[in-house]
């Protein structure tokens, strides 16, 4: 078995025991909590049409909520990382051969099925209870897989880079502030279109308003596009902004990391858990 093989591997299972077990016994409410709860408030908006479009609010938001929760995914890895920096399970896995390597595949692929998961709790239900939702075709999946795609490497990579560089779970905290700002006023429960130009190009400048659009364009009809900027779903500009954020994260994550688990050391663990004590004290 070859050198690169087997960190792949153990990294793969371990994704999978990971994400077993957080859909299981009581982590499992806390998992179907976000987006139960997401489902039924966009439901009580089913009756809600954006200005004169025509359009109803519930068909709107849902696609532009499945791309929120693909963004979720740097939170979710940023978290992780922050967490097992401080309990010492980076350090653990730094002790063996391939550790860090195979450490960081799985968490890739236990973000990846957890959000996979949300999809799919959103989407089933979804499809069929909202009108105005396109699904009957080959187009809407391959648009749905591609920018899917584009926007777990694009996220989970960035997700990974910030969280090298974060050593507390309170620091995870305290980024997630301005993530969840961009996600406010990235169209994701209002079409951009409303808000003032100048935020529009703030929230065009990162990969939440990409998302966000990427699926509306795979999930709505062709003429839900004149209520987006310029009128048109701009699938290059897509491409284009989540490709250069994913080409951005994969080359900044493996260098911040690498530098990150250099740093990691006995010593490290023991005073951030002495620091932890005296905040808890």
């Amino acid at each position: 078995m070859s050198r690169g093989t087997t960190p792949l591997r153990a990294g793969f299972t371990q994704g999978l025991i990971e994400l077993r077990q957080s859909f299981t016994g009581s982590d499992l409410f806390a998992q179907l909590l976000w987006p139960v709860v997401t489902l039924v408030a966009i439901f009580l908006l089913r009756d809600r049409r954006f200005r004169a479009s025509g359009f109803s609010l519930d068909a709107l938001i849902l696609p532009s909520v499945v791309g929120m929760f693909v963004a979720f995914g740097m939170l979710l890895l940023l978290q992780h990382l922050a967490a097992e920096r401080e309990d010492g399970t980076l350090l653990r896995a730094k002790a063996t051969p391939n550790g860090i390597r195979g450490y960081f595949i799985g968490k890739l692929v236990t973000v990846s099925g957890t959000i996979l998961a949300y999809l799919v709790i959103l989407l089933v239900p979804g499809l069929l209870i909202f009108d105005g939702l396109e699904y009957g075709n080959v187009g809407t999946w391959l648009t749905l897989a591609w920018v899917l795609l584009l926007g777990l490497v694009a996220t989970q990579s960035i997700g990974a880079a910030l969280g090298a560089l974060i050593s507390s779970p309170r620091g995870s905290g305290y980024m997630s502030l301005p993530v969840m700002g961009l996600i406010a006023i990235s169209g994701i429960f209002y079409p951009i279109a409303a808000l003032p130009e100048w935020l529009q190009g703030i929230a065009q400048a990162f990969p939440m308003y990409w998302l966000g659009l990427g699926m509306r364009s795979a999930l709505l009809p062709d003429a839900a596009a004149a209520v987006e900027i310029g009128g048109s779903w701009r699938h290059l500009e897509t491409a284009g902004v989540l490709g250069a954020w994913a080409v951005l994260g994969l080359v900044a994550a493996p260098i911040v990391l690498r530098r990150m688990a250099r740093r990691e050391s006995g010593s490290s663990v023991a005073e951030r858990r002495e620091k932890l004590l005296q905040r808890i004290g």
